[in-house]
């Protein structure tokens, strides 16, 4: 994270977001990604018992960009950068992390709209692209997983 000396100065900024409620002193109530979680951040489909590893082909890009995008811990630092309160980067970490793979492209198209339509309700505001969110994330996100929320959202929607 971050390195501080003594006597050095900190400024901690107050939280931007009506979705992450102050509880006290520098915590706040991050169960709204826990709801957009909730509605459809899972995969329904019963997957029994753990298959061989080289029994489902999927491709190493895709398994490594899918396990990139799980790596998310929800710990909401992309929406304290973000000016507008945005909870993209989570969101579309995790759509991307069970669009990539052949179990989660099943109910890709209702997962997408379900966890969006959520982020909306929670109150987050939307993505400006700005790249606070990539900056400040502790687990290395990248702002491409937005651009595949978006892709899957537009394609969800037309069809």
């Amino acid at each position: 994270m971050r390195v501080f000396h003594d006597s050095d100065t900190i400024v901690a900024e107050p939280w931007r977001t009506k979705a992450f409620p102050i509880l006290k002193d520098l915590i706040v109530d991050r169960t709204s990604l826990d709801r957009i979680m909730a509605a459809g951040g899972y995969i329904s489909a019963k997957t029994g018992g753990v298959p061989e590893a080289n029994s489902i082909p999927v491709p190493k890009h895709d398994a490594e960009e899918s396990m990139d995008a799980a790596a998310c811990i929800g710990c909401g630092a992309c929406v304290a950068a973000c000016p507008n309160s945005s909870a993209m980067l989570f969101v579309a970490a995790k759509v991307s992390q069970f669009a990539l793979l052949p179990q989660g492209k099943i109910e890709r198209k209702e997962r997408v709209l379900r966890m969006v339509e959520q982020m909306d309700k929670e109150g987050f505001g939307n993505c400006s692209n700005n790249y606070a969110c990539e900056a400040e994330c502790p687990k290395k996100i990248t702002v491409t997983h937005i651009a595949r929320l978006n892709r899957e959202f537009i394609r969800a929607e037309l069809t």
